[in-house]
């Protein structure tokens, strides 16, 4: 039987959108691009006429990252006019989602040699951009959701909100949560975990990811005010205590990341060490009011279709698009928070929206191949109320 394997994987460092963000002024395709080459340079004897597909991620598919940028990336990136590109679109879990349809490819005989990957320029191409009609944002929903859902749907920082008093989540607890996120990716950073993993830009100056602040501390976060407060949205949902803020969400941010997958066959034939395999992936819907609590039933559904336990699984990477979101997973799941992002989150690393899947998947690879885990389960929230899960198993050979 066909098996899809990752053989390398690499990301750009994640900069800052705009405020004097790094890649402020290089274009998304070029940032895309520059992933792509660094990942061919990575695995050797490879000929890039040689892949069969470019299956890539993008959230804002409007302006310079639109009409399919991953094809124009591949273009950017040198590759043989042969080699195909596409977009993928399942919002935040957008590169996750080009890793799952890569390895499905693969294991259905489409391809033999695929990337996945992703990119987003959240200085370039603001969040919402993808929406705006003349500078007006559109009715995307349309009257028959509108039906559904007659108080609308909400902005995900309304839904942050909801899962934090759901939970009972306390501003100290949410903050508490943040400040280690910073922690642990400043001391990954100070330990070199990252260096195998990043390929910088040429000519930029950055060598690191630009969101981390290693200083951080409850106290600072604790004096942010809130950033979603709304009196509307109280009179709606009743009291919120308001308790999400700039410091406990996720940042705007630029980056890309790329996988190399192959199978296993072939990556033997080819003398190429196939590092892990993707075991189990999928998707779910669910309730695009709460819209972040889907991570919790993708979790369990991967894992039933795994036929593993919570316990089996020795590295998670749970997208910190708001520590509300991380911390109501653990207590739904029972997760030992000790092998959750332990090289931090969103919350500091960032989250360039659709390079972030692709961005969790070549930190869990690397995590898993230092601890020497078996399996590692990533799982992202998703804008409209769906949520992807994947565990990937690392090989030994």
């Amino acid at each position: 039987m066909r098996d899809a394997v990752i053989v390398e994987a690499v990301r750009t460092p994640v900069g800052r959108a705009k405020r004097g963000g790094a890649y402020l002024d290089v274009h998304p395709v070029d940032l895309h691009a520059h992933a792509l080459r660094s990942l061919v340079a990575r695995v050797p004897g490879l000929d890039p006429v040689e892949i069969d597909d470019v299956v890539g991620g993008a959230v804002a598919q409007a302006g310079e990252q639109s009409t399919n940028t991953t094809r124009l990336a591949a273009l950017a990136a040198g590759f043989p006019e042969s080699v195909p590109g596409v977009t993928v679109d399942r919002q935040c879990g957008s590169s996750q989602q080009a890793l799952s349809f890569a390895a499905q490819g693969l294991v259905a005989g489409a391809y033999d040699i695929v990337v996945a990957s992703g990119v987003e320029s959240m200085s370039r191409v603001p969040i919402g951009s993808a929406a705006l009609v003349d500078g007006v944002r559109a009715d995307v929903a349309g009257p028959a959701v509108a039906a559904r859902y007659p108080g609308g749907l909400v902005p995900q920082g309304v839904a942050a909100e909801l899962i934090a008093r759901k939970w009972g989540l306390s501003r100290t607890r949410l903050d508490e949560y943040a400040a280690m996120s910073h922690q642990r990716a400043a001391e990954a950073w100070r330990q070199g975990r990252f260096a195998g993993q990043v390929a910088p830009l040429p000519g930029i100056d950055l060598a690191m990811d630009e969101t981390i602040r290693p200083g951080t501390t409850v106290e600072r976060l604790a004096a942010l005010p809130p950033a979603f407060a709304a009196e509307h949205w109280t009179a709606r949902f009743g009291e919120l205590d308001w308790k999400v803020t700039a410091g406990n969400s996720s940042p705007l941010n630029d980056g890309a990341a790329a996988l190399l997958l192959t199978t296993g066959e072939t990556a033997r034939r080819r003398g190429w060490r196939p590092r892990a395999r993707i075991h189990t992936a999928t998707a779910v819907g669910d309730d695009p009011i709460m819209m972040l609590t889907g991570i919790i039933p993708a979790t369990a559904k991967v894992l039933t279709r795994a036929g593993l336990t919570i316990g089996d699984i020795d590295a998670f990477e749970v997208n910190e698009a708001f520590s509300s979101v991380v911390l109501a997973w653990l207590d739904e799941t029972g997760a030992d928070p000790a092998r959750v992002n332990v090289d931090g989150g969103a919350i500091a690393i960032g989250h360039p929206l659709g390079a972030s899947g692709a961005r969790l998947a070549t930190t869990l690879l690397h995590v898993l191949e230092r601890t020497g885990g078996r399996y590692g389960l990533q799982t992202m929230c998703e804008a409209g109320g769906t949520a992807n899960a994947t565990i990937i198993e690392r090989l030994d050979s």
